[in-house]
């Protein structure tokens, strides 16, 4: 009997341990297959065959016109640390705020140790010294004016690697353009205005605004700019980070709130010769539609006294052609 019972015993515990090892060699914990499984790899954040002078010149130049500080966050692909900082600045809401309000950001590729390394130098950034990611802010002339090396932003959140969102906002702050006055602003716009006997392309946009930034970049087009600025005097005025800006939207509009982009075209002492709201149309805004396009040109026309066919048709030709770009990415 009591071998009987020993011999059940065995059978119990040998049927446990098949059980216990059928449960340990399931697919998907199979600890062969789970060296065999490739961790996945992070999309590429860095533009790796990018000219890191150009991208830099041209946040500047972006920069300069949105009163902005430019943001270089200098790392590689392979840089886990630059991976992790990047998600901090897309997805704490707070710093992604911070960085689309007060910041042109670039990020400039450092290959394997062996590009820009000497550049970064010259902008009294060492990245051998500090490592990567890094980041360097520069001011609307592009000097440096800020320098940190990111191990001091790092933190443990919820249990895992990181950055800091307070340690990082608090930087940012620190370092963001002081916001200017709109009407300093639009008052050197007149002066410039009267100087060159032209009239000033007033226009009101905003971070968040994605029409704004349609118009702007349209208007920033190397061809678009050099008929433009034969005519118009360019002021922006941002209604979020200019001071007083948003009242002088209002004075403007008359208090109608057309929304925005709303632009006007005055003379040089101010006065408003059209703007973009009409009785039959409302606000043309970014002018999109074949229609937008026709009537934002006759409001041009107006404004700028003498515009050529030629040029009436470049503008247009431009338009349009942004317009089917659109729909493509739509």
């Amino acid at each position: 009997m009591r071998r009987l019972h020993t011999l059940l015993g065995i059978l119990v515990v040998l049927l446990s341990a098949s059980t216990v090892l059928s449960q340990q060699e399931t697919p998907a914990e199979s600890p062969e297959k789970a060296v065999q499984k490739k961790p996945e790899k992070p999309e590429p954040i860095y533009d790796e065959k990018a000219d890191a002078p150009k991208q830099i010149a041209e946040a500047i130049k972006r920069a300069k016109k949105e009163n902005q500080r430019v943001l270089i966050q200098w790392g590689a692909n392979w840089c886990s640390w630059c991976h992790l900082l990047h998600d901090t600045f897309k997805e704490d809401k707070d710093v992604r705020r911070k960085l689309q309000y007060e910041y042109d950001v670039v990020l400039i590729d450092i290959g394997q140790w062996n590009k820009n390394i000497d550049y970064a130098m010259t902008l009294g950034a060492d990245l051998k010294a500090n490592g990567v990611p890094y980041l360097t802010v520069l001011n609307t002339d592009g000097k440096p004016i800020a320098n940190q090396e990111t191990g001091s932003l790092e933190a443990k959140i919820d249990g895992k690697s990181g950055h800091d969102p307070k340690a990082v906002m608090s930087f940012l702050t620190e370092h963001q353009a002081p916001y200017l006055d709109a009407e300093s602003i639009l008052a050197t716009g007149l002066k410039t205005a009267r100087e060159q006997d032209k009239r000033v392309f007033l226009h009101f946009g905003a971070p968040w605004c994605g029409w704004c930034h349609r118009l702007e970049d349209w208007m920033a087009d190397e061809k678009v700019a050099a008929i433009l600025s034969k005519h118009f005097v360019d002021v922006k005025i941002d209604i979020d980070r200019t001071l007083r800006g948003d009242e002088m939207k209002d004075r403007m509009t008359k208090g109608k709130s057309p929304g925005i982009p709303w632009y006007a075209f005055l003379d040089p002492k101010g006065k408003i010769v059209v703007d973009s709201t009409l009785p039959e149309n409302g606000n043309i805004g970014y002018p999109y539609t074949n229609e937008e396009i026709a009537t934002f040109m006759r409001v041009l026309q107006k404004a700028a006294r003498t515009l050529s066919d030629e040029d009436i048709e470049r503008l247009v030709k431009s338009l349009r052609s942004r317009g089917k770009e659109t729909k493509k990415t739509e």
